[in-house]
């Protein structure tokens, strides 16, 4: 991977599809406590199974773990661990900001956890939760396939061209990329070589600027460029 120098960017756009462990929120302290929590549970590698389960959908991760379990029972337990477990949970810099600045029915979240999980951690970090949003619960296929967020954008009642991802995984990148959209990808949580999928590179959501332009946004960010 080739990357320019930091520019400004602006995007067009007319809906705006977040990614939620990572971008919105940081719960990287949780995940990796429930999971190492639940492989000992299970006589698995704890260090193995969180680095499966990032960027997927649990009940994926279980079954690629165990797949000799009922990975719907397993599901409840792990799920049960994380929305328990909420020390250290933190709203990601320059989050709430751009959230205020995007009209409500132009965003919202696709997500890897369970929806009782989303809802449960965008709660306790103040995070206005969309009416809907996509979560582990409406795809049957998580990231890296496209269908979680092809299903974000036909929720938004746009094209997935139309639409850009906020994305801080591979597999998220991946996704967004094999669906059509615009992604940007942080930088902060994964090693920027891990990105490839990405349009554009951003540190974190810090300063970046919304304008309406008649029926879409234009999203001007500071970003580094691909390729």
């Amino acid at each position: 991977m080739v990357i320019s120098a930091a520019s400004t960017v602006s995007i067009r756009c007319k809906g705006v599809l977040f990614d939620m462990d990572g971008i919105l929120i940081s719960s990287l302290g949780s995940v990796e406590r429930s999971w190492t929590q639940w492989a000992r549970m299970r006589v698995i590698d704890p260090e193995h199974a969180i680095g499966i389960a990032h960027g997927r959908r649990a009940i994926e991760t279980l079954a690629l773990l165990r797949p000799d379990l009922d990975s719907e029972a397993e599901l409840k337990i792990i799920e049960d661990l994380e929305v328990e477990d909420n020390e250290g949970l933190t709203v990601l810099p320059g989050v709430l900001e751009l959230l205020a600045a995007l009209p409500k029915h132009r965003w919202t979240v696709v997500t890897s956890a369970t929806e009782r999980l989303a809802r449960a951690r965008m709660a306790v970090g103040g995070i206005p939760v969309p009416a809907r949003l996509v979560t582990a619960n409406q795809v049957t296929r998580g990231k890296p396939h496209p269908e979680p967020f092809l299903a974000g954008a036909a929720l938004l009642g746009f094209a997935p061209a139309e639409c850009v991802v906020f994305e801080d995984s591979s597999s998220g990148a991946q996704a967004g990329r094999a669906a059509g959209c615009t992604v940007v990808a942080t930088t902060f949580s994964h090693a920027i070589e891990t990105l490839a999928a990405a349009h554009y590179l951003v540190t974190d959501l810090t300063g970046i600027s919304v304008e309406q332009d008649r029926e879409e946004m234009v999203l001007k960010l500071n970003a580094l460029t691909e390729r």
